[in-house]
């Protein structure tokens, strides 16, 4: 599964299908390959950009989208609270929780991470959040978790705290090599891991 998931930089991601899913495009180059559902977190610019999301949805693409993006989004996004699921091909994905304690992605915002559960795998996609407690209810084979995400959002200790509870098999970094995170950063994460997950960081699919 792991060599199935791409990283098109900072929080963009594709993973390999079917279904073809990508999250929080941005930046990114258009495709021949139209991906059968696309994720939106949360309606910051760098997760929610309509552009983006233009270059590569085709006429069944489903978009599926926090409140507060859908608001952002003019073309008919699937709006998922958070403990909500929907099926998309083989894939069955189930929104949850994301948000900070300070003012920079509150809880009343709505911001989501999901968990995109694909043969016989559960890959967990953070978002904007720190460790808040919903997310103690997640277990996952596959984590995928920010380095820089804004003000609030995991640090490296609480990101340590987040992985001995979600127990993966694999941690991929997100939100580096643009602004924030650096490869100094992937380092830390992986010697601070060491023994509890293997740290892999894709390099990046333009």
């Amino acid at each position: 599964m792991i060599d199935r998931i791409q990283w098109l930089g900072h929080g963009s991601f594709l993973i390999q299908g079917p279904p073809l899913i990508t999250i929080n495009p941005w930046r990114v180059s258009r495709s021949a390959f139209h991906p059968d559902a696309i994720l939106i977190t949360n309606d910051l610019y760098d997760h929610c950009s309509p552009g983006d999301i233009d270059k590569l949805r085709g006429p069944q693409t489903m978009i599926i989208a926090n409140p507060a993006a859908s608001h952002v989004l003019s073309d008919g996004a699937l709006l998922l609270r958070s403990w909500q699921s929907v099926n998309v091909g083989g894939a069955r994905i189930t929104a949850v929780p994301a948000y900070t304690r300070s003012d920079y992605y509150p809880a009343a915002k709505g911001g989501l991470g999901f968990v995109i559960s694909i043969d016989y795998y559960d890959i967990y996609y953070a978002g904007t959040t720190d460790f808040v407690p919903e997310l103690e209810k997640i277990r996952c084979d596959v984590a995928i978790l920010p380095l820089a995400a804004g003000p609030g959002t995991l640090n490296l200790e609480r990101t340590v705290e987040l992985v001995r509870v979600l127990q993966p098999r694999w941690v991929i970094p997100s939100h580096w090599g643009t602004f924030g995170g650096t490869a100094l950063d992937v380092q830390a994460l992986e010697r601070a891991l060491s023994g509890l997950a293997m740290v892999v960081a894709p390099e990046q699919v333009r």
